[in-house]
């Protein structure tokens, strides 16, 4: 009789969705799982989510914090406004003037306004279908990602683009493509804003317009011979409260939509999980003469015996956000939304139930822990 699958450890991977100015939160988690030494050996992400997994992957473990700290310090520079308010309808104004600033000027390190001259206008096809030039990213990525470690393969990496012309979801991996900065701009080539981008001979747009968040592609691309332990560092939160007014429906909006529907993908999979164990039972009862029949090899490739573990690190929205908050990149919002996942992440790792955990029933397990923290605090 054929094997169903042998266990042969556990792989730890951090998924980290795309949302703009918020994936400092992402930043401000794995600082959290950092100092507790919980490394990914995987890292999948999208978007600004592919920018925090390069960065990481591609720097010295001793340096991952403090190259991380240097990218959302550069994207913030230009609007350090060097004052802070606790009044909310202020603080609202502060947030959209940053997010207006970001959408006329750009931001350093990340992207620039393109300049309609006739050189750019006759000569150069990105103007015609794109605002902003990432050229400025590329170069960011150059200074502060090790491609050469990172293609090393000692942490793998997963970034999510689309694939134009096609419409298909792609994902470059490290462990079958040597990646370079392109790779990563490419899975945060948002259209209209950002231009698309080529490799060997295809264009690629953000990988947020067919799904936001790389878990099922986690999911449903383990080889079976190992469990799963994912920390999934989402940006949008599915769950939201009734809007007021028309800038809150804005935001519910983003949130609804590039929540990617996170739950229903772990729902799917945890009936998935059930269906695979009794697949693995009903062969362990099957007599000899049944087990190379067609039927039973289809439910052997699907019998594998492996857990997985899920922890839902989700960034809430702050009650002084504005329905541009992915685009307010002002210093004090992103050391909000860093401080934010720092305390969310500590305060799971710290949590009992956590701690105390145990093997997954039905081989699924999952844990969002700092929503308890926020129903806490009333946030």
């Amino acid at each position: 009789m054929a094997e169903t699958g042998i266990n042969t450890g556990t792989d730890r991977i951090f998924v980290f969705q795309g949302g703009g100015a918020l994936g400092a939160y992402q930043a401000g988690a794995y600082e959290a799982l950092h100092e507790n030494e919980v490394e990914p050996d995987w890292l999948a992400g999208i978007s600004i989510g592919a920018i925090n997994a390069a960065i990481i992957a591609g720097s010295p473990r001793e340096r991952r914090i403090a190259n991380l700290r240097d990218f959302w310090q550069t994207v913030s520079s230009g609007l350090d406004f060097g004052w802070a308010t606790g009044d909310n309808r202020l603080r609202r104004v502060q947030n959209d003037a940053a997010a207006l600033a970001a959408t006329a000027f750009g931001i350093p390190g990340f992207f620039s306004p393109r300049l309609p001259t006739p050189q750019q206008i006759f000569g150069n096809p990105d103007m015609r279908v794109s605002a902003y030039d990432t050229e400025p990213l590329v170069k960011t990525l150059d200074r502060l990602v090790d491609f050469e470690l990172l293609n090393d393969c000692q942490t793998r990496l997963s970034l999510g683009a689309v694939e134009i012309r096609s419409g298909n979801f792609a994902y470059f991996d490290n462990r079958t493509t040597k990646l370079d900065a392109r790779h990563v701009a490419a899975s945060g080539a948002l259209p209209p804003g950002f231009p698309p981008i080529e490799i060997d001979g295809r264009h690629y747009w953000d990988g947020g317009l067919v799904s936001n968040t790389p878990l099922q592609h986690v999911l449903n691309v383990n080889d079976a011979s190992r469990d799963l332990e994912i920390f999934q560092v989402d940006l949008f939160n599915a769950r939201g409260d009734m809007p007021r007014d028309q800038f809150e429906v804005e935001s519910r909006i983003k949130e609804i939509r590039y929540s990617s529907r996170t739950r229903m993908n772990t729902d799917d999979f945890a009936r998935r999980q059930i269906v695979r164990r009794a697949a693995k039972r009903l062969l362990e009862r099957l007599p000899p003469e049944f087990q190379d029949d067609e039927d039973a090899r289809i439910l052997r490739s699907i019998g594998y015996e492996y857990d997985v573990t899920i922890v839902h690190l989700i960034h809430r929205r702050a009650s002084h956000a504005t329905h541009a908050m992915d685009v307010d990149f002002s210093r004090l919002s992103i050391e909000d939304h860093w401080k934010a996942g720092y305390d969310d992440a500590a305060y799971t790792l710290k949590h009992p139930t956590w701690r105390d955990r145990g093997r997954p029933k039905d081989g699924i397990q999952t844990f969002d822990l700092a929503r308890e923290r926020h129903l806490q605090d009333g946030s």
